[in-house]
């Protein structure tokens, strides 16, 4: 059955409609680089390898949920056989896409960064595994209002906070630092607005308030400028 899928999905190559994002050819290729990454991953290879494998499928699997959310929120569901395809093979190869359904978006598969940061936390690969991770989650954490982030547990976000910080000091690439600060000066707000006591909400918030001002000092023309100087209204009061 699965010998009849590919021929049928080859079949295609030619005849591929113009607009689908994901073609016969790319689905093929997407399929082989995450077995090739699974087989590194199951090797006794070195952790720096192993390591590697887990970036590199998580990457490809981001690559792969962004151009299938580009279908849903043109059409509202996935377009073509070879979308369906590759997702029905994902599922099989055990690297299945993380879907939700109330937003029906796909979800960034965490895992993979996490597992590459368990193997090397100070490798070469951790800076990238670990700002692909602090991406994920907090893109898929809120809907419209970032100061609303769902079922963000008081774990989920000091782990968010630690890992922001982290990278801050290890960053040298202006755009990822950029989006780096950014992000950790809302999860400081989302602190400042559940934390424990007054306390502790006020230390976040002057936190907040903190590094929203390195960043409006040092990226003035960034649109996520206009998103912090917004968010600074609802911060309450330091000391």
């Amino acid at each position: 059955m699965r010998f009849l899928a590919v021929c049928a999905l080859a079949s295609l190559s030619q005849a591929a409609v113009a607009h689908d994002l994901i073609t016969a050819e790319s689905a093929q290729a997407y399929l082989a680089a995450v077995a090739e990454s699974q087989k590194t991953i199951a090797s006794k290879a070195p952790a720096a390898g192993r390591a590697q494998a887990h970036l590199d499928l998580g990457k490809t699997l981001d690559e792969i949920r962004e151009l299938l959310n580009l279908d849903l929120a043109a059409h509202g569901r996935v377009q073509g056989l070879p979308s369906s395809f590759l997702m029905s093979e994902l599922t099989a190869s055990g690297a299945e896409l993380a879907f939700d359904p109330e937003t029906n978006r796909f979800l960034a598969n965490l895992r993979y960064y996490r597992a590459a940061l368990k193997l090397e936390p100070s490798g070469p690969f951790a800076a990238e595994a670990g700002f692909r991770l602090l991406q994920g989650y907090f893109y898929d954490s809120f809907v419209s209002d970032p100061l609303q982030p769902g079922a963000q547990t008081r774990a989920q976000l000091a782990e968010q906070i630690r890992l922001g910080e982290g990278l801050l000091q290890v960053q040298s690439q202006p755009g990822e630092r950029e989006e780096t600060s950014f992000i950790l000066a809302i999860h400081y707000m989302q602190a400042a607005h559940s934390g424990r006591d007054a306390q502790e909400r006020a230390a976040f918030a002057n936190k907040a308030r903190a590094l929203a001002g390195e960043f409006l000092g040092s990226y003035p023309e960034s649109m996520r400028a206009a998103t912090l100087a917004h968010l600074l209204d609802s911060l309450p009061a330091g000391r």
